[in-house]
């Protein structure tokens, strides 16, 4: 085996123990047995278990840096690029569990690496300066990037390690569900919030459409009312509509 090979093994070892133990959970001891090499040989290739767990989750903040960077400067709107934003960090969870897992916990402080609220705080600041362009396009003050993308991504993030436990609903629908309480709040959530912009193009149709037959209903029902009042007698004065 190559020295770069076995790199690469010590480092796949290295990520599934520091997953599943955390990082003081876990010795040079058991990486080198699980690598089938001596303990020097970990040593040569990283400096002792805090290099290794360094260049582990380095690895894992620049895929995950890179998948949603990506996907927030596609060519679509604001609301699909938030979409997918939310959808690579959900796939990257899904598809790099281990990962995840490490990066959830805190970092220890012999590797230099910060919590996991300072890693999503980097994760924010890649993104911020999208978010400024989009915000400015759309007639807000760009100002407020910084505070949005920390939402965004705080948002995000814990819903995930959420999903992570309970892998229900699929991450397209967790994906859309996320980004109809960003994009429309409380107050205007979507009944069947959706990734396909067809189908919400749809949707809001239909409940335009629902919109207007229950305003002409409860205008007839306004008029029947005016019919059924008794006609006012000389002299006096119609009551002011509520």
């Amino acid at each position: 085996m190559s020295g770069g090979e076995r790199r690469e093994q010590l480092l796949g070892v290295g990520r599934a123990l520091f997953a599943e133990r955390g990082f003081d959970g876990t010795s040079v001891e058991e990486i080198a047995a699980k690598a089938k090499v001596s303990k020097p040989v970990v040593y040569e290739h990283f400096g002792g278990k805090e290099g290794l767990y360094a260049v582990v989750v380095d690895r894992e903040m620049d895929r995950l840096l890179k998948a949603v960077t990506d996907a927030l400067t596609t060519d679509a709107g604001y609301r699909r690029k938030l979409e997918l934003g939310a959808l690579a960090l959900l796939e990257y969870i899904e598809e790099s569990t281990d990962g995840f897992r490490i990066l959830v916990r805190d970092s220890h402080a012999g590797t230099g690496q910060g919590s996991y609220a300072s890693l999503l705080s980097e994760i924010a600041a890649q993104v911020e300066h999208l978010l400024g362009k989009e915000l400015d396009q759309q007639g807000y003050d760009e100002g407020f990037a910084a505070m949005y993308a920390q939402m965004l991504v705080g948002m995000i993030a814990m819903t995930g390690q959420w999903w992570l436990e309970t892998s229900r609903p699929r991450r397209e629908d967790v994906a859309a569900h996320v980004v109809n309480l960003a994009w429309n709040g409380l107050g205007r959530l979507e009944a069947r919030p959706g990734l396909d912009p067809r189908r919400r193009a749809r949707e809001r149709e239909r409940r335009e459409r629902r919109q207007e037959k229950a305003q002409a209903k409860a205008e007839k029902a306004r008029e029947r009312a005016l019919r059924r009042q008794p006609p006012l007698a000389p002299g006096e004065i119609a009551p002011l509509e509520a």
